[in-house]
């Protein structure tokens, strides 16, 4: 018999707002472009998508590798006609991005504490690492994880490592998160356990994902006051199997 021990937090949009500062600068990236092109005849989001996924090799996750892309992009947009000064309002918006203050989701710590009173928590995130530790320490959380993991990415070898380091199998660990990329269809692929909590507002990216099998050992909740519950749910669907 398999029992669920050790549940995995996402951070970003899980436990804290963080897309919607994204959005909110991609739309500002948009006013300083179309300064220089017709935003009518030129798909100005899709091209900087496009710049920023193939530079996630190269720059990671996170803001700086969003401000890198946005010059990138915004360069090629504009056929290099973008003066030094919009490129410096790129380079504010994203200072801007790092000192946002943390927003808490409703009901998120309460959630968290009850989840932690029955389980092992450990806290997943990928994403700029100074930025990332910041967050965690304004958040006023980091007590209630007994281990903070911040990572390059999150796909099955990721979390094949931090399951080994905690000698859990795949079968003991449940994931809870926003992104069915990032959080949920990894975990399946390793005969994990999920909880997805979609956000308001999500990256293209972070929705790129095909859950092949494991759909009996998942849920969707809508909100952190459901997550004790849902977790509860799969934890004796897993104690039959």
């Amino acid at each position: 018999m398999t029992q669920i021990r050790l549940v995995g937090f996402d951070a970003d949009d899980t436990l804290w707002r963080s897309q919607d500062y994204f959005d909110e600068a991609q739309a500002e990236f948009e006013r300083i472009v179309g300064h220089y092109v017709d935003l009518a005849d030129v798909r100005v989001l899709d091209a900087l998508y496009a710049v920023e996924t193939a530079n996630i090799a190269v720059f990671g996750y996170g803001v700086k590798g969003m401000t890198l892309s946005m010059i990138e992009s915004a360069t090629q947009i504009t056929g290099g006609r973008i003066a030094a000064l919009d490129l410096h309002r790129i380079v504010e918006m994203a200072k801007g991005l790092l000192r946002h203050p943390v927003e808490l989701l409703p009901g998120i710590r309460r959630a968290v504490e009850a989840v932690a009173s029955e389980f092992e928590v450990v806290l997943i995130t990928k994403g700029d690492l100074f930025h990332q530790e910041a967050k965690v320490r304004d958040s006023g959380l980091s007590d209630l994880f007994r281990r903070i993991e911040i990572v390059s990415e999150k796909d099955a070898p990721t979390y094949a490592r931090v399951l080994a380091e905690f000698d859990a199998g795949a079968g003991e660990f449940l994931m809870i998160g926003n992104s069915l990329r990032s959080d949920i269809a990894p975990v399946l692929a390793l005969g994990g356990w999920g909880v997805h909590m979609p956000y308001r507002t999500t990256w293209a990216h972070e929705t790129e994902a095909e859950i092949v099998s494991g759909e009996e050992r998942m849920c969707v909740v809508a909100e952190p006051a459901e997550l004790p519950a849902a977790v509860a749910m799969l934890a004796a669907r897993a104690d039959v199997r």
